[in-house]
């Protein structure tokens, strides 16, 4: 009866554990390919001579939607996710710190589509994402 009791306190313990999930911020497949349309997004915005691939932006954003519902987040986390204030600002310090990791400041707009056109040129997710 003991070692019943007690298998049955560690599945408890340890399988709550294991299908916890961890927030959408701290999934890097679906936080660092947000981030990357969202620095095209920029580059789009601030780059007369660069615009974006709606279709492919909206499929990749649907790719993404569909991968955090099949990690079994609900449609309601998902959307808390990205229209969370602090997230979109943690968001922006992401991609603000990928770019100077890069080489680029994200107030040099000239920087910023140069860095832009490489993208499209060795076609990086950014890259796909702007034409």
């Amino acid at each position: 009866m003991r070692l019943l009791t007690a298998f049955l306190i560690a599945t408890l313990t340890f399988g709550g554990a294991a299908s916890a999930k961890p927030p959408l911020r701290e999934v890097d497949e679906i936080d660092d390919a947000l981030m990357h349309v969202a620095i095209a997004d920029a580059i789009r915005k601030s780059c007369n001579d660069i615009n974006a691939r709606l279709v492919r932006a909206y499929s990749e954003l649907s790719r993404l939607k569909s991968l955090a519902r099949d990690l079994g987040y609900t449609e309601e986390e998902v959307e808390a996710y990205v229209t969370s204030k602090s997230e979109k600002a943690r968001m922006k310090d992401k991609a603000e710190n990928y770019l100077l990791a890069n080489g680029v400041r994200p107030d040099d707009i000239p920087a910023l589509c140069q860095f832009g056109q490489e993208q499209i040129k060795t076609q990086t997710l950014i890259g796909q994402l702007l034409r």
